[in-house]
């Protein structure tokens, strides 16, 4: 079914630019509450996530782990024989990103009465959008209400000498990828990094190696985290460089890209990954003509309302306004904004407490503060932790299962801030931490919720064991 597609200058109540996941959540709760609510995106509607981020990288995540989780079974173990199978793998991620056709989120925003405009957008004063159309036309829209600025971040590629030249790759390249290169260098020991560098080496590259300048891959987490991903990387076979930074690359023709390290060292590899972080994509939206700076973050209040700009018509969600750069935070900032839009009740405004999972094997879990966090904010803290393999949930997962689970507790309060799990495929333990933190749940009382047996979730009752309940 197509989208409704405006094709004149239109007027609405709510205007959003941008259709990644967290504009698309924000237009259908607007439109949901009655609102006549455009949305304008010049490439997939859908965004990074459903294209080049989180699906796509997930389904390519996914063959490895399953095959990794069957060899610590004994029984399971033996029936595995061979190795990924890469190109059903490929083919899998075609499938889930729809081969990159967004026909299907046309045919939702058609079912929320939504207008459609394919597009670059760019604000032009209050309440007004600019559209330069995907035909080369142009468009005017006039917000009655707000408009909602969605726009996501772009890659960020450092100032290495040489590294515009020898086509690197970045998450697009890798996750669009139709088959893995035998050798890999990765830049960068975030989630993107890191899970990228895994899933290749168990799709089949013979050669993988990950550079990052931080003394620790995934440094932004609890230390622990770093060193237990580390160690698995190693037991794969994969090369780990951390305090060091790539100086310098080349690449004659089709040869190969070589890396020349901050300590001298040089690292040869058929393709290099950069994954160093993101920019907000906000250079080419009119800022300007609002009073804000383009190519920042949009800073916002508990409301998402852009700040800085009278009236309370700007709104900014998602990574655009560097709160979280994740998909599910920009997706309840969309609500957050839809309700205050519509002129919904929500409370306190959005919450600060961010939930993360880096899909490594071991995965790394963790919501709310780190134990650095917490005593940089100047808090009574203790913390607890626990082996998150020491539970019999895990040990029926199957032999040599590994990880840490720790609590931070704000002792005055008698809450938990944080909490930070590691192990195999554990994602799904980590929203009764989030619940427990954004709750304020007082350890009495979370003493008192039960974990099954035999599950990984027993951890909880060994966390609160070890700190005195």
């Amino acid at each position: 079914m197509p989208a409704t597609v405006a094709t004149s200058d239109l007027d609405v109540d709510v205007v959003v630019i941008g259709a990644g996941p967290a504009g698309e959540t924000a237009a259908g709760r607007c439109a949901d509450a009655g609102l006549a609510v455009a949305i304008v995106e010049r490439e997939l509607v859908g965004g990074e996530c459903s294209y080049w981020g989180c699906i796509p990288s997930k389904t390519l995540i996914r063959p490895g782990d399953i095959v990794a989780a069957a060899r610590r079974a004994p029984g399971a173990a033996e029936a595995v024989t061979g190795n990924v199978d890469a190109a059903a793998a490929f083919a899998q991620r075609d499938y889930m990103t729809n081969n990159w056709n967004d026909a299907g989120q046309l045919g939702w925003l058609d079912d929320k009465g939504i207008v459609f405009v394919r597009g670059t957008a760019r604000l032009a004063g209050e309440r007004v959008v600019e559209v330069e159309t995907a035909e080369g036309g142009k468009q005017r829209l006039t917000a009655r209400r707000a408009v909602v600025l969605a726009t996501g971040t772009t890659p960020l590629m450092p100032p290495i000498d040489g590294l515009a030249d020898v086509r690197p790759w970045n998450n697009r390249t890798i996750t669009a990828a139709k088959q893995v290169p035998r050798r890999l260098l990765v830049l960068g020991g975030g989630a993107v990094g890191t899970e990228m560098t895994q899933a290749c080496r168990r799709l089949g590259s013979e050669e993988v190696t990950i550079v990052d300048g931080a003394p620790r891959l995934l440094s932004r987490e609890e230390p622990f985290v770093g060193e237990e991903v580390r160690a698995a990387f190693e037991a794969e076979g994969i090369r780990v460089h951390t305090g060091v930074r790539a100086n310098a690359v080349r690449r004659e023709g089709d040869g190969p890209v070589v890396a020349t390290l901050s300590d001298g060292r040089q690292l040869t590899a058929d393709e290099i990954l950069v994954a160093v972080g993101r920019r907000p994509a906000t250079t080419r939206v009119g800022l300007e003509t609002v009073g804000l700076t383009p190519g920042e973050h949009v800073q916002v209040d508990a409301r998402m309302r852009a700040t800085g700009v009278p009236g309370d018509w700007l709104y900014a969600i998602g990574d655009c306004n560097g709160r979280a750069l994740l998909t599910h935070m920009g997706k309840y900032h969309g609500r957050v904004v839809g309700d205050v839009i519509a002129g919904r009740d929500v409370g306190a405004g959005a919450t600060d407490v961010v939930p993360r999972v880096t899909f490594t094997d071991p995965q790394v879990c963790a919501v709310g503060m780190t134990e650095a966090d917490a005593v940089a904010a100047g808090l009574q803290i203790r913390c607890v932790t626990y082996g998150t393999g020491n539970v019999a949930g895990a040990y029926v997962q199957g032999n040599g299962i590994t990880g840490t689970s720790k609590l931070v507790v704000d002792t005055q309060r008698r809450v938990v801030i944080g909490a930070t799990f590691t192990g195999p495929g554990i994602q799904e333990l980590l929203h009764s931490a989030t619940v427990a933190i954004v709750g304020r749940v007082d350890l009495a009382d979370l003493w008192h919720a039960v974990p099954s047996f035999p599950t990984v979730s027993e951890v909880w009752l060994r966390l609160l064991e070890a700190y005195g309940l």
